[in-house]
């Protein structure tokens, strides 16, 4: 919860003696920019040929993201690799049916297009009032009665999410809305070898936070202490990690985690799995 020690909240990380040494070194820096510019170039239209499990394109990804990942959109559906990690598992697992009631935070339209034809209701949610959903809600104060076997949600998906707010309310008001033995399906940037996540309260402004957690809007980067957290709030985890040859195969970001937290069922004290 703690910031780490090494790390600090001014921009340059630099003593305020220190002078800055761009400009003695600007020759080298363009000539290694005008290098990796046309590297990029010939790379950023896809590098090699894939498969999207969600609308069977194959054929070259271009990059996407900033900064940009190398043969990672689908360019015929948009799907990024965490969507296509989430289809490979509902396709391959068939964990949602017919009966069940599923509410989607933020949704993506490749995951839409893969979830909604097969549950039997599908809801959506975000709290920008500029995306067109079925409910307004903040994460962190979910406006929705608790969840009951007869009326709480059989699923939630919520994807790059985590990251942005209070977790801990997130992951607690997840949890009291689901029905007993439902599950959220959660998905957010993860730095597996930092055994705590890193947070700095002090880090407010946006060109500090995009240093300091890799995006403007970003609050912290987690560490492998996502897991506490998670089943801190009550659930019992399972994971699902990308691996070969679906990582080849489909575009997908090496070791990158689809968590699946399941809330205990009536009578069902036990966490963890």
């Amino acid at each position: 919860m703690t910031a780490h020690p090494e790390q600090t909240v001014e921009t340059a990380e630099m003593n305020d003696d220190a002078a800055d040494q761009t400009e003695a070194y600007r020759a080298k820096i363009d000539a290694h920019v005008a290098k990796q510019t046309r590297r990029f170039k010939r790379s950023v239209g896809g590098i090699t040929p894939r498969h999207c499990p969600i609308c069977d394109y194959r054929g070259l990804f271009p990059a996407y993201g900033d900064p940009p990942r190398f043969d990672a959109r689908c360019p015929s559906c948009s799907s990024l690799e965490r969507h296509r990690l989430v289809a490979l598992h509902v396709q391959r697992e068939a964990p949602f049916g017919p009966d069940d009631r599923l509410l989607h935070f933020s949704p993506e339209a490749s995951v839409t297009r893969v979830v909604q034809p097969v549950v039997g209701r599908y809801e959506t949610a975000d709290i920008s009032p500029r995306r067109s959903t079925d409910h307004k809600l903040d994460i962190t104060a979910i406006d929705l009665p608790d969840g009951t076997a007869e009326t709480g949600f059989d699923i939630i998906l919520c994807s790059q999410i985590l990251e942005h707010v209070d977790d801990a309310k997130a992951l607690s008001e997840m949890f009291r809305i689901l029905r007993p033995g439902g599950r959220a399906y959660l998905m957010t940037p993860v730095c597996e070898g930092w055994a705590e996540s890193y947070e700095n309260p002090e880090v407010t402004s946006g060109p500090d936070r995009r240093l300091h957690f890799g995006q403007a809007d970003h609050v912290r980067f987690y560490g492998r202490d996502i897991r506490d957290r998670i089943r801190a709030a009550g659930f019992a985890l399972r994971e699902v990690v990308a691996a070969e040859p679906d990582v080849r195969l489909h575009g997908l970001i090496r070791g990158e985690t689809l968590f699946i937290a399941t809330k205990p069922a009536e009578g069902d004290g036990g966490q963890g799995e």
